[in-house]
């Protein structure tokens, strides 16, 4: 103990005896010297016993927040406090450079803060899109705008306390910068005003399947954001949108199909027409043997029979008599191979109409649901249901419309 005194004692008088630049410079330099250690040392060993801890925890709240650098950011204030209150120690500074320097170490302390609240908001986004109902109402937007508020307010209290003003005068001169600032953020608020219409409305989420074509976009979006709307199109490509052109503009959204549990088939096949006819006594008994057309072919055998009872009756040429046709059979054959299909859906529409004839023939189109959604699986019904109708078409005596190809063309002449 008495060595030490003395070595203490030793330094007091070799410090006071030092001119009061070199006291000052170097008590500037102790203080840094401090406040150095004092960041590695946070930095070292405060921020790995944290992460420890986080490891050690099941929920996801302290893992968002170290992964986006909150305490990290928050770690780099100790210097900063260090400096602010330790330069008052350093001798014969001056009120001043006193001031000067501790509104930087002010300044710095109030960015670190800064940041570290935008790092807490953008964990906040992560935590919440980990949960189910961030795919219908997304804060991304909401997160973003919150953001920008902290770092203009926290950009004012910067220069503020580097320039030594309170940040209410800052914020008053800059009330006389509204229309500029309005300007500056035109885009930024209406893309806003849109994030609020999207989410309120539930127009669009994450995962949805829009056609935008006046954007070549076509496929799932995978991001609402403040100021774009992110579409992966079906080739993998990338398409961002303005938020706010989805208010003003039209699109198609197909989570209405994914959600009702049916996805509509809409095509048709084109029947050549001189294969049109009617069918004879002897076909129509063959069909009613089909499972399928059984029931069809009775009815109505039986409807034309009471109606051309009474039309016989008054006389009427057998031109006028009603027969069964094979067109007629085939579309009832269709219908009920689509009713007793497993892959239909069987609460929703099912039609098998005719549509206007024209210079290819006349169509016959399917109209329908399946019962499932998936893009593949529902390709595959499609492509098996029309493979089966148009192999049918020959058992009733049908021919599918077809332009003349080369091969039809060179077959003519050769046979003539």
């Amino acid at each position: 103990m008495f060595v030490l005194n003395t070595i203490l004692e030793g330094f007091s008088i070799w410090w006071i005896e030092l001119p009061a630049l070199a006291r000052t410079l170097g008590g500037l330099v102790a203080l840094c010297t401090i406040g150095v250690a004092a960041d590695l040392v946070v930095k070292r060993q405060l921020i790995r016993v944290i992460l420890r801890l986080t490891q050690l925890t099941t929920h996801q709240w302290d893992d968002a927040l170290f992964q986006h650098n909150v305490f990290g950011r928050l770690a780099r204030t100790v210097p900063a406090l260090i400096i602010y209150f330790g330069v008052e120690w350093v001798p014969e500074l001056g009120d001043t450079i006193t001031a000067l320097i501790r509104n930087i170490a002010l300044a710095y302390l109030l960015l670190m803060v800064t940041l570290s609240i935008g790092a807490l908001l953008t964990a906040t986004n992560a935590i919440y899109a980990t949960y189910s109902v961030a795919k219908e109402r997304p804060i991304k937007g909401f997160v973003q705008v919150t953001k920008i508020i902290v770092y203009v307010l926290g950009t004012v209290i910067i220069v503020a306390a580097l320039l030594n003003r309170s940040p209410v005068g800052l914020l008053t001169g800059l009330g006389a910068m509204t229309a500029i600032i309005l300007l500056i953020f035109r885009d930024t608020i209406m893309s806003l005003v849109a994030s609020v219409q999207l989410t309120s409305l539930n127009m669009v989420r994450v995962g949805d399947w829009i056609e935008m074509p006046q954007y070549n976009a076509d496929g799932d979006v995978i991001d609402v954001a403040l100021h774009t709307v992110t579409i992966q199109n079906w080739d993998k490509t990338i398409t961002t949108i303005p938020t706010h052109r989805l208010i003003t503009e039209s699109y198609k959204n197909w989570r209405g199909m994914s959600e009702s549990g049916g996805r509509r088939i809409k095509r048709s096949i084109n029947i050549d027409l001189s294969s049109v006819r009617f069918l004879t006594d002897e076909e129509a008994q063959r069909f009613k043997e089909f499972t399928l057309l059984h029931e069809y072919v009775e009815g109505k055998k039986k409807e034309l029979a009471e109606y051309n009872a009474e039309l016989e009756k008054t006389g009427s040429a057998n031109v006028n008599l009603r027969r069964l046709t094979n067109l007629g059979t085939f579309r009832a054959y269709i219908w009920n191979y689509l009713r007793n299909h497993p892959k239909i859906h069987r609460g929703m529409t099912l039609l098998v109409r005719q549509l206007q004839p024209g210079q290819t023939g006349i169509p016959i189109e399917v109209y329908c649901f399946t019962n499932i959604t998936d893009w593949n699986a529902y390709e595959e019904v499609q492509a098996d249901i029309f493979d089966h109708v148009l192999a049918q078409c020959g058992e009733f005596g049908l021919r599918v419309f077809q332009e003349p190809s080369s091969s039809d063309v060179q077959a003519l002449r050769t046979t003539s």
